[in-house]
C-alpha cells in the first residue's frame, strides 16, 4: 500500500468572502491510497479558522504506520476510524481525507458506489445550493446572474447591509435564499433579521451566532427567529449533534470537521433520530471532496455542494453539479478520479509518499 499526499493551488473564478475571510485560492491537499492497481482520493483544505495549515495536516498523516494503512484498506474503515484517530492524533482535517480516500478504495475495490457500500439508495431529489460570497450588492447580483438557473442560492451574510443586499438580489431572482451569517450576528440581530429575510423568501438562517455565544442566547434564538436555525460551526463532531437539539432546527455536518466519512454518517443517522434536519456543506475545493461529500445524498434534507463550481480550474473529475442538480459519477467508490497529467500545474510543491 502507498499513500501520496498532493498539495494543490485551486485558483477561484471570484474572490470567495464570508463574514470572518477572504480567499482568492484555496490550499488543499488530495490524499492518494494506491493497492492492487486501485487508487482511492480524499481531500481536505487548509482552514486558518480551525488552526488546519498543509504542513500540519501532512505532519498527522505521516504518524500513521503502514502496518495501520494496510488494515484500514483490507477491514471496514469505519470499524477502523477510532485506531485511525489515534495515530493522527486527534487531526479530524487529515483524518478526513484519509477516511474519504479508504471509502473511495473500497468501493472502487468492490466495483461499486460508496453509497451502496453502506446499503443506502440514492437521493436525487435534493439539490445543492450555489453561494454567493460577501460583496457589495452590485457585485453579488453579478455573481447570481452569472449562475443563472439553480433552484436554490445560499446568500453569505454579517455585514450591515444584510437585510438591504437580500432585498437587491431577490429583485433580480425568485429562487429559494439560504442565509448564512457564519457567526456573524448577536441574538438580538439574528432574531430582528428572521422578519424580513423570511418575507423574503429566505429558507433557512445558518449559524448566526458565535460559538463561544451563551446557551441562553442560542435558546432564545432558536424560540423567537421566525425562520428555522441551522447549526454549522457548533456542530463538528458526533457529540455536537446532541447538543444541538434545543438550540438549532437542524445542522450542517461537514467532513473535515468530523473526521471523515466514517463519522458523518453516523451524526447524520443520529441527527435524524433526534428529529433535526439534516445537511452536509462543503468549503471551496475539487470534485474529489465533493464526490466524497456526495455519497451522503441518500441522508441528507438540503445540500451545499458547490465548491469545485466556485474554481476556475481543476485537475479532478467526479460527482458534477449541474445547476443544482447533483449527478453521480460513473466511477466506483467516491466516483471522483485526479488527472495526473495535469496535477502539475496545481502543485504547490512536490508529492509527499508515504508507505
Amino acid at each position: 500500500m502507498k499513500l501520496t499526499v498532493y498539495r494543490l493551488k485551486l485558483p477561484l473564478k471570484h474572490a470567495f468572502t464570508i463574514a470572518r475571510s477572504s480567499i482568492e485560492t484555496q490550499s488543499s491537499l488530495i490524499v492518494e491510497l494506491e493497492h492492487d492497481g486501485v487508487r482511492g482520493y480524499g481531500e481536505v483544505t487548509e482552514d486558518s479558522f480551525y488552526r488546519h495549515s498543509c504542513d500540519s495536516m501532512i505532519e498527522s498523516l505521516k504518524r500513521v504506520a503502514p502496518d495501520s494503512l494496510d488494515r484500514y484498506l483490507s477491514e471496514s474503515p469505519a470499524d477502523l476510524w477510532p485506531m485511525m484517530r489515534d495515530e493522527t492524533a486527534g487531526d479530524m482535517f487529515a483524518l478526513s481525507a484519509l477516511d474519504m480516500a479508504a471509502h473511495d478504495w473500497r468501493g472502487k475495490s468492490r466495483g461499486i458506489p460508496a453509497w451502496q457500500d453502506w446499503g443506502l439508495e440514492w437521493n436525487d431529489g435534493v439539490d445543492s445550493s450555489f453561494t454567493i460570497g460577501i460583496d457589495t450588492p452590485e457585485k453579488m447580483i453579478a455573481k447570481l446572474q452569472e449562475e443563472p438557473g439553480w433552484r436554490v442560492y445560499k446568500i453569505k451574510l454579517g455585514t450591515k447591509r444584510d437585510i438591504e443586499i437580500v432585498t437587491e438580489l431577490r429583485r433580480h431572482c425568485d429562487a429559494v435564499f439560504r442565509v448564512d451569517a457564519n457567526c456573524g450576528w448577536a441574538a438580538d440581530e439574528a432574531i430582528a433579521n428572521s422578519k424580513p429575510l423570511a418575507d423574503l423568501g429566505v429558507e433557512f438562517i445558518e449559524q448566526p451566532l458565535p460559538i463561544d455565544a451563551s446557551r441562553e442566547d442560542k435558546q432564545r434564538v432558536y424560540r423567537e427567529s421566525v425562520l428555522p436555525i441551522i447549526a454549522d460551526e457548533d456542530c463538528q463532531v458526533f457529540d455536537d449533534v446532541q447538543r444541538c437539539r434545543g438550540l438549532y432546527h437542524g445542522v450542517n455536518v461537514k467532513l473535515c470537521k468530523c473526521g471523515g466519512l466514517s463519522p458523518a454518517l453516523q451524526m447524520l443517522k443520529n441527527a435524524r433520530r433526534l428529529g433535526l434536519k439534516t445537511m452536509i456543506g462543503c468549503m471551496v475545493e475539487s470534485s474529489v471532496g465533493i464526490s466524497g461529500a456526495a455519497q451522503l445524498l441518500p441522508l441528507l434534507d438540503f445540500a451545499d455542494l458547490d465548491g469545485a463550481v466556485l474554481l476556475a480550474d481543476e485537475p479532478c473529475v467526479g460527482v458534477v453539479v449541474d445547476q443544482g442538480k447533483i449527478v453521480p459519477s460513473r466511477l466506483a467508490g467516491c466516483g471522483s478520479d485526479l488527472n495526473h497529467e495535469r496535477l502539475p500545474e496545481f502543485l504547490a510543491s512536490p508529492p509527499v509518499v508515504m508507505g
